[in-house]
């Protein structure tokens, strides 16, 4: 697999590129001179985002309003970046929508789009990246998991729902790949992360998320993201309190479950007093995409 010091620049798909992890991701990938092309729902947040990737060093940057739950629109911008940059070398999947509230509150729509979202969407960019890799022999597949794909919470079922599935999906890819040593598909799973897309998210809970303690900023899991071109991983957790969490939940059920809604209320929770909304589920909301949230992140 070719680097960034390389004659010829590393072509990069992300998805979900024009807000958080997904955008923080891009500009990494500009930034070692790669042809980035971005995939997310709204043009107008993915022309800024274009503008921020170019101006880090990018060698092109390509715009793809798409939604990754549409298989045929994903397999069509795969298709039209191979045909443009003759191969496709990495594929960054960081897109992703919430909601908050009690499953019995949240409309069956709602969270099944946010389900979708990680399931549809990571299998309908596996099935357009992952025979393009096969008939070069080599490529990297980079799934933005979370630290919420290994435990459970209450008030974040759909959102958990999705990445358990996503997660699950992963796995079984990393089965089905074994057949060709130079095609490698990793997980990074972050914790708590400062973007928008708790601001950003659906609620039924009378108010915005927020992330936990401790707080990542984007570019710190995009540097992760990055990691895994040289260091291929099943599943890397970003954050140090995940292995921690993960115990309590496994080992220690009885416990975890007392405290676990407690905890996720006093620090999970904005408490900004907020009617029900959709927030960007159906929808990108450009107005409210950017690298990073309004929290301070390591």
């Amino acid at each position: 697999m070719t680097g960034p010091t390389s004659a010829r620049p590393q072509t990069v798909l992300v998805t979900g590129g024009s807000s958080g992890i997904g955008r923080a991701t891009a500009v990494k990938f500009g930034e070692r001179g790669a042809r980035v092309v971005l995939l997310a729902r709204g043009r107008p947040a993915l022309e800024e985002a274009a503008a921020e990737i170019r101006a880090a060093g990018a060698a092109d940057v390509v715009v793809c309003p798409a939604d990754v739950t549409d298989g045929a629109a994903v397999r069509s911008v795969v298709d039209g970046a191979v045909a443009r940059f003759g191969r496709l070398d990495v594929v960054a999947h960081c897109a992703q929508v919430m909601a908050y509230g009690r499953i019995e509150d949240v409309p069956a729509d709602v969270f099944s789009t946010v389900v979708r979202t990680a399931t549809d969407g990571t299998a309908n960019v596996a099935r357009a990246a992952l025979p393009v890799f096969r008939r070069q022999g080599e490529g990297h597949l980079v799934v933005v998991s979370s630290l919420l794909a290994s435990v459970a919470a209450p008030l974040m079922g759909s959102y958990i729902t999705a990445k358990w599935g996503q997660l699950g999906l992963v796995r079984v890819l990393q089965q089905e790949t074994r057949d060709v040593p130079g095609i490698h598909v990793s997980a990074v799973a972050p914790g708590g992360v400062s973007t928008p897309i708790y601001s950003q998210g659906a609620t039924w809970m009378g108010s915005t998320g927020r992330p936990p303690f401790p707080v990542y900023s984007a570019e710190r899991v995009a540097r992760a993201v990055v990691a895994r071109l040289a260091r291929p991983r099943r599943l890397v957790q970003s954050g140090f309190a995940n292995p921690l969490v993960i115990a309590g939940f496994r080992l220690l059920p009885g416990i975890y479950d007392t405290l676990v809604g407690p905890l996720l209320r006093t620090f999970a929770v904005a408490h900004d007093d907020v009617p029900p909304t959709e927030g960007n589920v159906f929808q990108s909301r450009p107005a409210g995409n950017a690298t990073n949230g309004k929290w301070r992140g390591l």
